[in-house]
Parts: structure tokens; sequence; C-alpha cells
């Protein structure tokens, strides 16, 4: 009776372990490769899945989404015979994976090597300088072959993208010196620029300040002028429209003497030779009047005009 029981537990239990190796659950985004006696027979995709227990293996589960995979720097030598040191990484992912199983062994390592001596190739035609300034150029390149390369493999690279891009130290001491260099002297070159347009604004400023001044001189002067031939005129106008006589006229030179004679530094001034006339009218005048005034009886006395200085032309 135990001995029954036994057995009964050991078939349960195959039973069980023939179940669990029937139902296959393949993950999304993930192939399995089915081998029966050693032999490729067909590839699982995502969801559940049944095989012949004890007869189908499971070979190989690979992961369908895109991989991103870093190498190691490689020195490579350029043109110009200088060693840099290049990061490369690669963005692949797997096509079919019966391909990716069986025709090649490793593909991460078969796509590392052939990058590396892809890139070698590539740098070997290039000097320092073109190396540095062509990353997009050396990324199509290593692209173009990997993916013509790895196509047989069940692989799809889809980018190669460079890292880094390391010279020697000597070279980036150079170079760094250079950099320098070139900034002092754009920092000169763009002081220099400053200073040379600040002194042209200046000038720029003084000469339109002088010229407007000017013009504000010339017009003020014209606007004088003009105020003071408006005055002549307004007083000639005067005159004339007053008819003013003989005699007032010589007053009015009587007048104008004391103010001639203004100042400490007019120590010669010039008489002219109407005032003469002027004076002896105003005599006449100043005779009558007195002349009329002494008719009461008075004796009449006559007013000699000022001694006349001649006239100095």
């Amino acid at each position: 009776m135990d001995a029954v029981i036994i057995v009964l537990i050991i078939l349960v239990v195959l039973v069980f372990i023939a179940l669990i190796k029937t139902i296959q659950v393949i993950p999304q985004a993930s192939a399995a490769i089915v081998e029966r006696f050693g032999r490729y027979t067909r590839t699982l995709n995502a969801g559940l899945n049944i095989v012949v227990p004890f007869i189908d293996t499971i070979r190989n589960r690979i992961d369908l989404r895109e991989q991103v995979v870093p190498f190691p720097p490689q020195p490579v030598i350029t043109q110009d015979n200088l060693v840099v040191n290049i990061d490369t990484v690669i963005y692949y992912q797997v096509t079919d994976a019966r391909a990716a199983t069986y025709e090649v062994a490793s593909y991460i390592q078969a796509i590392e090597q052939l990058t590396v001596t892809t890139l070698r190739n590539i740098i070997g035609g290039m000097d320092l300088e073109r190396t540095l300034t062509s990353r997009e150029e050396i990324n199509a390149a290593l692209r173009g072959v990997l993916d013509e390369a790895t196509g047989k493999w069940g692989i799809r690279v889809n980018r190669v993208e460079l890292k880094a891009i390391e010279p020697p130290t000597s070279i980036q001491d150079s170079m760094e010196k250079q950099m320098r260099a070139d900034r002092d002297k754009r920092a000169a070159i763009l002081q220099a620029e400053g200073v040379r347009q600040s002194e042209i604004l200046q000038a720029e400023g003084h000469k339109q300040s002088e010229i407007l001044r000017a013009e504000g001189d010339a017009k003020a002067a014209a606007l004088r002028a003009e105020g003071e031939a408006q005055a002549i005129r307004t007083v000639f106008e005067s005159i004339h429209a007053g008819d003013p006589d003989q005699k007032l006229l010589s007053y009015q030179y009587l007048q104008m003497l004391p103010k001639i004679a203004e100042g400490d530094a007019n120590k010669l001034w010039i008489v002219p030779s109407e005032i003469g006339d002027a004076l002896k009218g105003l005599g006449g005048a100043l005779d009558g009047f007195t002349g009329h005034g002494g008719g009461g009886g008075g004796e009449s006395r006559s007013v000699r005009p000022p001694t006349e200085r001649p006239a100095i032309d």
C-alpha cells in the first residue's frame, strides 16, 4: 500500500513537471529558439506557447528591444601619425532571433571587433584636425559598414556615436595654447574696434555740436542785425514822420556830444563838419529867445556859440 502511494506521488510530480515544460510564456519584445533533439524547430514569439516536454528544449531567449552597448576606448592612429583614443557607443536591435543564434557565436563581440577595425580604417585616412571636426561623417561611415556586415546576423545597427576623441596630452596642451592665443587676439581686436568706434562717435558728436553752435551763432547774428536794421529803420521813419526843424536837430547834436566823450579810453573823438551849422542855428535860436525876453527894457546880450573845433577827417 505504501509503494502504491509513493508511485502515485511520483506520477503526480512527473505530470506537474511535464505541464511546466509544456507551457512556455514568452514576455513581450522577446523570442525563444526551440530545438528538438538538437535541431532548430521554431521560434516562440511573445505570449503563451505549447511545446512537447522532454523532446523540445529552449535553446536561447533573445531580447528584441533596442540595445545600447558602450565599447572601451580604442587607440587609433591618424593620417598624420598621432594616436587618439576613441570611445564608441553602438545602438543595435535583433531583428531575426534564429540568425542571431546560429549565424554568429557572439554577436556582441563580433560587433565590437568590427567596430574597432572599421574605425581604424576610417580614422587612418584623416588627419587630427579633420578627425576632431568630422564626427557626423565618421558616425555615418561606421553605421554603413556595420549595418551591411550585421544584416546576415539578424542585427540592425541603428546608430553609432563617438563618445569622446582624446588626442595625446602634448597635442591637448598645444591646442589649449592656440585656443587661448586666438581668444586673446579676438579680445584685443574687439577692444581696438571699441576704442576706434568710441573715438569716431566722439569726433562725430564734436563735429555736430560745432556745426550746430556755428549755425546758432549765424542765426543769432542775422537776427541781431535784422533787429538793429529794423530799429534804425523805425527811428528813421519816425524822424521823417515828425519832420524836425533845424533847432531840434541842433539840440540832439548837443545831447550826443557828452556820450561820445564818455570813457577813459576816448582820448580822441571826431566832430563832424555839420555840427558847426547846427551850432549856428542853435545860437540864432538863443539870440531870438533873449531878444524876445528882453522887451521889458533890459539890455540884450548875444550868446556866442562854442568855439568850433577843427574837424578831423
